[in-house]
């Protein structure tokens, strides 16, 4: 059995060890709230636009698509840079360039993988780091050229070691805002007509599953639908002038939501985790205590034996 002193050193140990966990799950807490109202809030903005694209683009046809006068050009303002959805610039044409006039490369997709800068946090980066891995093996035996981009420096780090180099996005994700967000995702989108987003979406505090959604697809605007009811809508000045304003909208905001959804997870898995090394703590420090307090009158009744045995002789 270790000695009462050795005992006291561990006690100390995982004394420091709860002071540590319990401010950091109070932390992510405070954190948690505030990116949750965030996603809460743009979530809904997001979905209505999204329910409107698909039904005003449902409605065009594949001649309406491929006519150029449909195709709106990129200009970035610097705040929201402009965005056309599928079928648009993003789509190759049958030379093999974009309609936007630069080169495409066919069977390429870029993967897009949140994860966070830190650790800490349970399972949350081993599982998108997982399921990226996975996706990008996939996609590659079935002939596609895949670029893996990085949002977070431990989806970075693993995928460099993978064989997937990637520019540093840390500080955009220590500080996620829609300018950069609309930055990042123009530069994506320029080189690639297929993007593929792999995040954390959060459901709960005490649930974050990985969802792997098409941003762009250049085969189809498939990626852009979501399923929603037929609703009839009075449109000025025209249907394809509507999207091509609302088209850059959606895609911004959905690569944007995507962002924030994965801060949500990152800080509910966090505080889980920190609650539940708090609370292993406080067992160790329980059966630490006792065993420490057993040790301790045992030596107590073992010299309390001697006195008696010397004053009896």
């Amino acid at each position: 059995m270790a000695s009462l002193r050795e005992i006291k050193d561990r006690i100390g140990s995982v004394k420091s060890t709860l002071k540590i966990t319990s401010a950091m799950k109070l932390v992510a807490s405070s954190k948690l709230r505030k990116a949750q109202r965030a996603i809460e809030n743009l979530r809904p903005y997001e979905e209505e636009l999204s329910k409107i694209l698909s039904e005003l683009s449902g409605d065009l046809s594949a001649a309406d698509l491929r006519d150029s006068s449909a195709i709106p050009s990129v200009e970035d303002d610097g705040a929201c840079p402009g965005r056309t959805v599928s079928g648009g610039p993003l789509a190759e044409s049958e030379d093999g360039m974009d309609r936007n006039g630069s080169s495409a490369v066919r069977n390429a997709v870029a993967i897009v993988s949140i994860s966070s800068n830190s650790s800490l946090c349970g399972a949350f980066n081993g599982n998108v780091i997982k399921k990226t891995l996975e996706l990008a093996k996939d996609l590659e035996d079935k002939g596609s050229k895949v670029t893996v981009y990085s949002l977070g420096r431990k989806m970075a780090d693993a995928m460099k070691k993978a064989g997937y180099p990637t520019d540093d996005y840390s500080q955009f994700i220590a500080k996620p805002t829609y300018a950069a967000a609309s930055r990042i995702a123009k530069g994506i989108q320029d080189e690639f007509g297929d993007v593929i987003l792999v995040y954390n979406h959060f459901v709960t505090t005490a649930k974050q599953v990985v969802v792997v959604e098409n941003l762009t697809s250049s085969g189809s605007s498939a990626a852009f639908v979501k399923d929603s009811e037929d609703e009839e809508y009075i449109i000025e000045p025209g249907r394809k002038e509507v999207l091509e304003k609302l088209g850059p909208q959606v895609l911004m905001l959905r690569f944007y939501a995507a962002v924030l959804d994965s801060a949500a997870a990152e800080h509910a898995a966090r505080t889980i985790a920190m609650q539940t090394a708090s609370d292993n703590a406080q067992d160790l420090l329980s059966e630490l205590t006792l065993e420490y307090n057993k040790g301790r009158q045992q030596k107590i009744t073992a010299e309390i034996l001697d006195l008696v045995g010397g004053i009896s002789e």
